[in-house]
């Protein structure tokens, strides 16, 4: 016996058997995809993955017989060792080798396949990446990272967003006039895309009043007017507006069912408590405007319920604690009182605050 190609024939042998194997893990993966296809509506790209495994599967199969005929093949011929049993072995091998060629036209088509497959996939990965992106859209139109820069005013920011994928929570700081500058925070009841749009809708709707009435309560009024008409009953908006009059020294605010806000004013924090009832509740509701003198250094803090609704247990986070921080230290930059005032809601929370939370604080200098 010839050794070397009897140690040939075993190699043959364990390849086919290896082969075989693969062939049969495939087959169980066609039978799940012939499955697929059958389950989904649009099957576009399971049908392409099942000829692809199935042209796969042809492939092993090819390949366990090419193997399997080498090492019987190769086991006779070194049982033998005769010419005769070589041309049988030559024969073998240009059956499985005729096959092959034969199927060099299906190539192209599997390519094609292919290719298709793989724009399938990017376009998916594409519609997937634009979906992750809306809610980051939404929330950089909703409580843009940058505002404008306000002489005469320093501002602070700071917006986290919740555990679901879109807010409602809003702020906005934009100059009016020369001399008149507003801040606006609101937060639209409920949560999604139905909510952001309405925000959205909101906060640049009232730049248009808060430009066209010079009292913040006009302003609410159409707001409500106009919000009211979009049949939208199951929403609601809790909103509070100041206007800063540099000219005049003095600030006029007005709230629409919105949690109190804070100033410092004459070495005391006071509350801006709501002056009209939430916004899209009814039309026609009155809203009212209260006016109080600013002064070199007096600061404002506005924020969405997320803040003072922090929660331990049964106990919130609440109001005092929010107008405590702020005459702690009413010297503090507006960015720092805004970083603070959220530290000091996780840390009595525990952990993270589950609901959206934007706060807002302006200061005149």
């Amino acid at each position: 016996m010839n050794i070397v190609l009897a140690i040939a024939a075993a190699a043959c042998a364990v390849a086919a058997l290896v082969w075989a194997r693969s062939a049969r893990m495939r087959s169980g993966l066609i039978d799940k995809l012939e499955e697929d296809v059958k389950a989904a509506a649009d099957s576009s790209n399971s049908f392409i993955a099942l000829q692809l495994a199935r042209i796969g599967f042809r492939k092993e199969m090819h390949t366990v017989a090419v193997y399997a005929i080498l090492a019987i093949g190769l086991g006779v011929l070194a049982a033998s060792n005769t010419i005769d049993s070589a041309r049988l072995l030559g024969l073998a091998i240009v059956l499985p080798a005729i096959v092959s060629v034969s199927w060099w036209r299906t190539t192209g088509n599997e390519i094609a396949m292919l290719r298709q497959q793989l724009s399938i996939e990017k376009r998916a990965e594409e519609a997937l990446e634009q979906e992750n992106l809306a809610p980051k859209a939404w929330a950089a139109r909703l409580a843009p990272d940058e505002l404008p820069d306000l002489t005469d005013f320093e501002v602070g920011r700071v917006y986290q967003a919740g555990s679901g994928l879109m807010a409602g929570d809003f702020f906005d700081v934009f100059r009016v006039d020369r001399n008149r500058v507003a801040a606006v925070i609101g937060d639209v009841a409920g949560k999604g895309i139905e909510s952001s749009i309405t925000a959205f809708q909101a906060k640049y709707l009232l730049r248009v009043f808060l430009r066209q009435f010079r009292d913040p309560a006009q302003a609410l009024e159409e707001l409500n007017e106009q919000m009211s008409q979009t049949g939208h009953s199951e929403e609601f908006i809790s909103l509070v507006v100041v206007v800063f009059d540099t000219d005049a020294g003095t600030l006029r605010f007005s709230s629409a069912g919105h949690p109190a806000a804070w100033v410092w004013h004459e070495r005391e924090v006071q509350p801006l408590r709501s002056t009209g009832p939430l916004l899209m509740l009814a039309p026609g509701s009155s809203y009212y405007s209260r006016e109080i003198e600013l002064a070199m250094g007096d600061m404002v803090v506005l924020y969405t319920d997320g803040l003072a609704e922090a929660r331990r247990g049964d106990e919130l986070f609440g109001e005092d604690r929010i107008a405590a921080l702020l005459r702690r230290d009413p010297t503090v930059a507006p960015d720092v009182l805004c970083k603070s005032l959220l530290e000091a809601a996780r840390n009595f929370a525990e952990g993270p605050v589950e609901d959206d939370v934007a706060i807002l604080a302006v200061k005149r200098i």
